[in-house]
């Protein structure tokens, strides 16, 4: 079992996700200079604050979370860093540590769990509504926009939990929403919750665009 360092944000951060920090808080700038250190690619475990803040401690931490693996780091002198991460692998909070002198925690790497099949076409169905969401914003603002781009390439992995990551990257929902999709067990479990996503981002823009 890894025990990593451990960034908690408040933004639900989902695999394929780039992740720009600029890094300044003491226990960061440690956590940033040990993660520097790895003879390895360095990386470190991002969660979902589920309350409190990102600076000074005192938070209430989600256990389903990614890595975050360091692409480009710059030394800014001084204790502060302006990093480049691409989001990694899901992960599973199994106990957290001390935080001395920042977060850590025991993880495990969770991929999908089996179960139900997953029909290509409910996703289609998915990008098809997203589409039909990001036109009715672009008409209501006066503004031109090729909808389908917006969703376009999202599946080029092949691989169907990055396929929905990517597309639920692209949704503008708020951070429950994310977290449900980050965690949910099975990629049929994903599917559900990106289309209830879909729902109540579509809900609240008719909402108000009512007003």
């Amino acid at each position: 079992m890894l025990v990593t360092p451990m960034f908690p944000l408040q933004v639900a951060m989902l695999p394929g996700e780039e992740l720009p920090l600029r890094i300044f808080e003491p226990r960061y700038a440690a956590l940033v200079s040990d993660c520097l250190a790895q003879p390895e690619a360095p990386a470190f475990g991002v969660v979902l604050i589920s309350a409190g803040r990102e600076v000074g401690g005192g938070d209430m931490r989600s256990d389903v979370g990614a890595m975050a693996r360091i692409a480009e780091a710059a030394d800014l002198g001084e204790g502060r860093y302006r990093l480049r991460c691409v989001m990694a692998e899901r992960i599973r909070v199994v106990e957290w540590q001390p935080d001395n002198p920042y977060p850590r925690a025991a993880v495990e790497e969770w991929p999908d769990e089996p179960g139900d099949a997953v029909d290509v076409d409910a996703i289609r169905d998915i990008e098809d509504r997203m589409v039909a969401l990001f036109e009715r914003i672009a008409q209501a603002r006066g503004a031109q926009v090729v909808a389908r781009d917006i969703v376009a390439g999202a599946d080029a992995s092949g691989d169907v939990a990055m396929w929905l990551y990517a597309l639920a990257s692209r949704l503008p929902m708020g951070q429950a929403d994310r977290y449900a999709v980050l965690a949910a067990p099975t990629a049929a479990a994903r599917v559900a919750a990106l289309s209830e996503a879909v729902d109540t981002v579509a809900a609240m823009v008719e909402f108000q665009l009512s007003e």
